[in-house]
């Protein structure tokens, strides 16, 4: 779930039995990330996958690179978690989608407080103290810093000698990653082709450097997959996102799907296994299309 100013507000965080933290709820999601793993066993045995560091300008980022077995060049693509970083799931995710023939980086955004897993074994969303760790790392992912970011992970994916640099990249976001998407995409125009978010918070502010208003910078196709319960707090931002792409002819589609905020990330409480499975067929055609 996301509980910062940047996906949602932790006073309108749902209770226990909706956000799926309850114990019956965590039982569920240690079987959903065990059927995520075992449905997608075999990408680990036909990708490569490093823990590599990234030097950027503000620090080392840890990070998980993954690209496919044997020899060639692949187009490269940038994935950003939601505010639980770089984790197992993650790793998972950054496999499937190499096995798919892309070269995939996994960052730990919270790098400038501390190395990945961040927050650690122990979260618990329910508590005050544990959301206040997470709000306070997020508030590191500044707008002018997740370019720097953004700048300097896509460069390390080019020196990779597996990256087809002829072949525009991808990026994708989930939860605070939606933001982190936006930006990648506008400060990288000509290098990202194509970009999606997942259950993306904060695309839609009051502030200036609110993430909609990148949209004229960009030229990506750009995907918005939208939360049923995100679109229910804030029904107007779908509207202003599709107005936005609209105004500077932008391909793109912003969608409402059925499942609740965190629905593609196996254990989140809110996981939705068929509405995720979709979410992943539409991400996958978007780079078929766009990067292939």
């Amino acid at each position: 779930m996301c509980d910062d100013d940047i996906c949602q507000d932790p006073e309108s965080a749902p209770p226990p039995s909706e956000s799926g933290l309850s114990r019956r709820a965590f039982g569920l999601s240690a079987a959903a990330i065990a059927a995520f793993g075992v449905t997608h066993a075999s990408a680990a045995e036909t990708t490569v996958e490093k823990s590599v560091d990234i030097k950027t300008a503000d620090g080392v980022c840890d990070a998980a690179l993954f690209y496919p077995e044997g020899r060639g060049k692949w187009p490269a693509v940038l994935i950003w978690t939601d505010n639980q970083g770089l984790r197992p799931v993650f790793r998972d995710i950054g496999k499937r989608l190499a096995a798919q023939g892309y070269v995939v980086l996994v960052p730990n955004p919270f790098y400038r407080s501390r190395r990945a897993p961040v927050p650690g074994d122990g979260f618990d969303f329910t508590k005050p103290e544990d959301r206040a760790k997470i709000t306070s790392l997020s508030a590191t992912l500044t707008p002018d810093g997740a370019e720097r970011d953004a700048v300097a992970l896509l460069a390390f994916l080019d020196s990779q000698p597996q990256t087809n640099k002829r072949k525009k990249a991808g990026v994708q976001g989930y939860c605070m990653g939606g933001h982190l998407t936006f930006r990648t995409a506008a400060a990288l125009p000509d290098r990202i082709g194509a970009a999606m978010t997942f259950h993306g918070g904060g695309l839609v502010n009051d502030t200036p450097t609110s993430p909609h208003l990148l949209i004229p910078k960009m030229k990506a196709e750009v995907h918005v997959a939208v939360a049923k319960n995100d679109d229910a707090r804030q029904p107007d931002a779908k509207d202003k996102l599709k107005a936005a792409f609209e105004a500077v002819k932008l391909p793109s589609s912003v969608e409402v799907y059925p499942g609740n905020h965190g629905w593609c990330v196996p254990g989140n409480g809110s996981y939705d296994e068929a509405a995720a499975e979709r979410a992943w067929a539409e991400l996958s055609a978007l780079y078929r299309k766009r990067l292939a």
